[in-house]
């Protein structure tokens, strides 16, 4: 964990990112990428967590729906900047697509200077998936089950100093612990990592006594007793967690949006290419087991159209630039 912010957001990004050309999809159906290689599903993170699985899953099932190869490329590091690098020097031809939740779209481009893409020109949104909570997590080493023993037992450990694991620098999870902090007067620092996988490791060691991420990476976990979530973002209870309070029941302000995941494509892909996604993954979506697989995962399951995507899009964007100013951040 002994990495500067700046070393952990940009490392991997100098040099060129190489991809080889491949010839125009005809936009009679995506069925016609086979003659020039398959469909890519770049991934942003690491294989094993939430998003590779959830990619893993729609390449399966859009394969079979619409006749075409889909591949995923884990194109991990620097919170997912890496991964939208190589969407906006992709062709835009439908053969690459971003599976990519928040963090790389929305709040990536408000806490990097020069992200090297700018979403709202570089990209098209292609579709709303689903939405997920970001939640608070203790360890098992950890005594507290709620957020206020955690905020006792830090006062009393610790003299009010605590670390939380976050998965990415410059992230959601930084700007909570930052907001947790300031609420309870407590000094609590982030430790950042590269990915929900590492920190969960560190965590189920006892390494770090709680940890701020997706409820997909940690659903199993809490499950097995293992870590205990003790708050959620969003307007309600998580249906997978009833028992757990919400941070807005907690006393926290603008915290109702949920983060989303979607699939983008390189700004240019011809919009028939771009419907017959959005028909495909609407009956992917639908199929039972592919939906009781992702609300397992921790997942609000709920196809959303190009329009009705792009703006659930914007508006959070703009939620969080609000915060992120408030929070007095300077871009690294």
């Amino acid at each position: 964990m002994d990495f500067s912010r700046r070393d952990l957001l940009s490392r991997g990004l100098q040099g060129t990112v190489a991809l080889g050309a491949v010839a125009a999809m005809g936009v009679s159906g995506v069925a016609r990428a086979q003659a020039s290689g398959p469909v890519r599903i770049l991934v942003g993170f690491p294989p094993g967590g939430g998003s590779d699985a959830i990619a893993r899953l729609l390449a399966e099932k859009l394969k079979d729906e619409l006749g075409a190869t889909f591949v995923v490329e884990n194109k991990a590091g620097a919170g997912g900047q890496i991964a939208a690098q190589a969407l906006k020097a992709s062709p835009a031809d439908g053969h690459t697509l971003f599976l990519s939740h928040d963090h790389s779209i929305s709040i990536l481009p408000q806490v990097i200077k020069n992200p090297g893409f700018d979403p709202a020109h570089d990209f098209v949104p292609v579709a709303g998936i689903a939405t997920f909570a970001n939640v608070l997590a203790l360890s098992g080493g950890t005594p507290a089950k709620s957020m206020t023993e955690y905020v006792t037992w830090v006062r009393s450990k610790g003299g009010g100093k605590g670390t939380i694991g976050i998965p990415a620098p410059a992230s959601i999870p930084e700007f909570l612990v930052k907001m947790i902090g300031d609420k309870y007067k407590l000094d609590l620092q982030s430790a950042p990592y590269r990915g929900s996988a590492p920190m969960m490791s560190d965590m189920l060691g006892n390494q770090i006594a709680a940890g701020i991420a997706s409820v997909p990476d940690l659903i199993e976990n809490h499950k097995a007793g293992k870590v205990r979530i003790v708050a959620t973002i969003g307007a309600k209870r998580q249906a997978l967690l009833p028992n757990v309070p919400t941070f807005t029941e907690l006393g926290f302000e603008n915290l109702d949006d949920l983060p989303y995941y979607g699939l983008f494509a390189p700004v240019g892909t011809p919009q028939p290419v771009i419907d017959r996604y959005n028909a495909a993954l609407a009956k992917v979506l639908a199929i039972p087991d592919v939906n009781t697989r992702l609300t397992a995962m921790g997942l609000t399951v709920g196809f959303e159209p190009q329009g009705q995507f792009a703006g659930r899009v914007r508006t959070y964007t703009q939620t969080w630039e609000g915060i992120i100013r408030k929070s007095g951040f300077k871009p690294l």
